[in-house]
């Protein structure tokens, strides 16, 4: 392998295998840190790596050409795109990995994190705890610098107990969850609606006081079924768009 190492990955069958080979990847290149290679592992290195046939592979490098993010040069090999960056919305189709990728390669900057009462819009997430651990950051465009959304993550203070801050602003809530602290995530349910800028996302984003935006939230659920971590982010309008593909089962 060269010195740029993507992240492991656990196969979910039910879900085409190439997608979830060019998110996990993607989210590995868009994450990564700034010493590392441009030059990717060949077709066969990748493929064993994910443990996927070399076709798997190549049909996952090519979603990744398409969007720009890396270029294939024969003879020579593949390389990552030196102003690597999100493109258009990609396609979701359930993969953990895909949550992830849609959330990677921002700037990070924590605003403040600490144990606060669970707020009153979050108790029947939180039913058998008096207080979360919230973290509050502020993502920016890795380019132009300008902000694009700021996230809350309320956590479950017995989750949090292991999280190393350091992990925020590097990589997303998700990742850090599954590959960091371990936790076994079995689905997140999200909801995006239109909202009017308060005060504080105004500041923060940079846009008008009562302009719209886009507001998430993310529900994540470890494998018992408990709520483990509660996102809440504002995204701005004109930097953000949501699209989901819903194919025919066969």
């Amino acid at each position: 392998m060269t010195s740029f190492a993507p992240d492991s990955l656990v196969l979910n069958r039910k879900l085409p295998l190439w997608y979830q080979v060019s998110q996990s990847l993607r989210a590995s290149i868009l994450g990564r840190p700034p010493e590392a290679s441009l030059r990717l592992p060949t077709e066969e290195q990748l493929a064993q790596h994910y443990g996927v046939s070399v076709l798997t592979m190549r049909q996952a490098l090519k979603e990744l050409e398409e969007e720009g993010l890396i270029s294939r040069h024969r003879r020579r090999g593949t390389f990552i795109e030196p102003g690597a960056r999100r493109g258009a919305p990609r396609r979701l189709l359930g993969s953990i990995d895909a949550i992830v990728a849609q959330q990677s390669g921002e700037r990070t900057t924590i605003l403040d994190h600490g144990p606060e009462p669970v707020p009153g819009e979050l108790t029947e997430y939180f039913p058998d705890a008096a207080e979360v651990v919230v973290y509050r950051r502020l993502r920016c465009d890795g380019d132009t610098g300008e902000p694009t959304n700021w996230a809350e993550n309320a956590l479950h203070p017995d989750v949090a107990a292991g999280l190393d801050i350091t992990d925020l602003e590097r990589w997303p809530m998700t990742k850090v969850l599954r590959d960091s602290l371990g936790v076994r995530i079995s689905r997140i349910t999200d909801t995006v609606e239109a909202r009017l800028a308060d005060p504080r996302t105004a500041e923060l984003l940079r846009v008008p006081l009562l302009s719209p935006i886009l507001h998430y939230t993310g529900v994540t659920y470890d494998d018992s079924g408990r709520v483990v971590d509660v996102a809440r982010i504002r995204y701005r309008g004109d930097r953000f768009s949501f699209s989901v593909t819903l194919d025919a089962a066969d």
